[in-house]
C-alpha cells in the first residue's frame, strides 16, 4: 500500500474514486482499489456513465433484458444506472459500516436536465433514493439556485445528499445555508439527524482552466504570475467559510442533537494543464474532515509521487485571501468567472446525459 495514500487517509482526508463502470464491479476492480489503495468511496456524475456505455459488453445481458422489456429510453438509463450504483455500495458497504457511516458512499446525480427544476429535482431525488434503496447513498444534486431549495426538501426527508457544481464561494454559503435549514425541518419532523449525511462538492480544476485563459488575455508579467494559483485559493477560502459555520450556534445546535458536518469534497481534481504537477489538486487541499474525489490516474499519481506534507489549507488562509486580491487587481472578474463555470457545468453534464440516451438508445436497437 502506498506511503503516500497512508499519510493523505492519515491526514484526515477520505479518498474517493471519481468513477464507476460495470467493468470495475464484476472484475473485482472497486474491491481492490477499496483495499489497496485506501479508496473508501465513489461519485459518479453523467459524463462518467456515458464513457462506461460506449465501450466493452459488461451492459449486453441487461441491455437485451431491457429491449425485450420494451422499456423506454429514460427508463432503461435509470435502471442501468442505478444497477451499477446499488452493486457498488454494496461492495463498499463494510467501510460504510467500519466508519459508522462517514464513508462507503455513492453518489448517483439526478437528471442534469432537471438542473433549473427544482420540483422535478426533488421528485427525481425521491425515486432514485427509492430504488437504489441503500443506507450508503448519496444522492446529487446541483447547487444551482433551484436546487437550493430541492437540497433542504430532501435533506429534511432524510435523504443524503451530494451537492455538486459548487464553484463559488457565496454559492457555497448559500449551499451551508440549504444544508442547515434541512437539518432543521428533519428535526422538526422527528427524522433522526445521526442518519443523515451530506457532502459539498467544490469543483477545482476547473477553475485554473477558466481563470489561467482570462490571464493569458490579460498577458502581463504579474498575470502570468498568478497562473494555477485561483483555484486552490478558492477552495481553501470555501475550507474557511466551512470553519465559520461550525463555529456558529445555529450548527452547534444541530451537532448537539445528532448532526454531522457537510463534509467539504474536492471535486474536479484533475490537473488540466500538463504544464502543472498532476497531483496540485490533492498535494495542495489536505486537512482533516475533507473528502478527495480521483480519477484513476491521479489517484495512482499521488500513490506513486505525491507530496503530501500535513495541512495544506488552514496555514494559508491569508495567502489564498492575496491571491485572490491579486487576481481582481488583475483584471479578473470572480463573479462572472463562476456563473460561466456553472453555466457551463449543468449544460456539459446535460450533452454527457443526451449522449448516454444516445448510446442507450443504439445499443437498444442492437441488443
Amino acid at each position: 500500500m502506498s506511503e503516500n495514500l497512508n499519510r493523505l487517509t492519515g491526514a484526515g482526508v477520505s479518498i474517493w474514486l471519481d468513477d464507476i463502470s460495470r467493468d470495475r464491479l464484476r472484475t473485482g476492480n472497486l474491491a481492490a482499489l477499496i483495499r489497496d489503495k485506501q479508496v473508501v468511496g465513489v461519485t459518479s456524475n453523467p459524463t462518467i456513465f456515458a464513457a462506461a456505455l460506449s465501450k466493452g459488453d459488461a451492459y449486453d445481458a441487461q441491455l437485451h433484458d431491457l429491449r425485450v422489456r420494451g422499456v423506454s429510453v429514460d427508463e432503461a438509463v435509470r435502471s442501468i444506472t442505478t444497477f451499477d450504483i446499488r452493486w457498488a455500495a454494496d461492495v463498499l458497504r463494510p467501510v460504510f459500516n467500519a466508519t459508522n457511516g462517514v464513508d462507503g458512499r455513492v453518489s448517483i446525480e439526478v437528471d442534469p436536465r432537471l438542473a433549473r427544476d427544482t420540483e422535478r429535482t426533488i421528485a427525481e431525488a425521491r425515486a432514485l433514493w427509492w430504488l437504489v434503496d441503500r443506507p450508503n447513498l448519496f444522492i446529487k444534486i446541483p447547487a444551482t439556485v433551484e436546487g437550493l431549495p430541492a437540497i433542504t426538501q430532501c435533506l429534511a426527508e432524510g435523504i443524503s445528499v451530494n451537492v455538486t457544481l459548487i464553484f463559488s464561494l457565496e454559492r457555497y454559503r448559500a449551499v451551508m445555508d440549504a444544508w442547515l435549514e434541512g437539518l432543521e425541518k428533519a428535526k422538526a419532523n422527528g427524522v433522526s439527524l445521526a442518519a443523515i449525511e451530506s457532502v459539498a462538492s467544490f469543483f477545482v480544476s476547473r477553475v485554473d482552466t477558466e481563470i489561467d485563459a482570462r490571464l493569458d488575455r490579460v498577458g502581463t508579467p504579474e498575470a502570468a504570475a498568478l497562473k494555477g494559483k485561483a483555484a486552490v485559493a478558492n477552495a481553501r477560502l470555501a475550507f474557511a467559510a466551512f470553519e465559520e459555520i461550525m463555529a456558529s450556534p445555529r450548527w452547534q445546535a444541530l451537532r448537539a442533537a445528532g448532526a454531522r458536518p457537510q463534509r467539504p469534497l474536492w471535486a474536479s481534481t484533475g490537473v488540466k494543464n500538463p504544464d502543472y504537477p498532476d497531483t496540485l489538486y490533492v498535494d495542495q487541499l489536505v486537512t482533516a474532515g475533507t473528502v478527495n474525489t480521483m480519477p484513476e490516474k491521479t489517484l495512482d499519481a499521488v500513490a506513486d509521487h505525491g507530496k503530501i506534507s500535513g495541512d495544506t489549507i488552514r496555514p494559508f488562509y491569508e495567502q489564498a485571501w492575496n491571491t485572490m486580491a491579486a487576481l481582481k487587481e488583475a483584471g479578473v472578474d470572480y463573479d462572472d468567472v463562476v456563473r460561466v463555470l456553472e453555466s457551463e457545468g449543468v449544460d456539459k453534464f446535460e450533452i454527457s446525459w443526451k449522449e448516454l440516451l444516445e448510446t442507450v438508445t443504439a445499443e437498444l436497437g442492437k441488443a
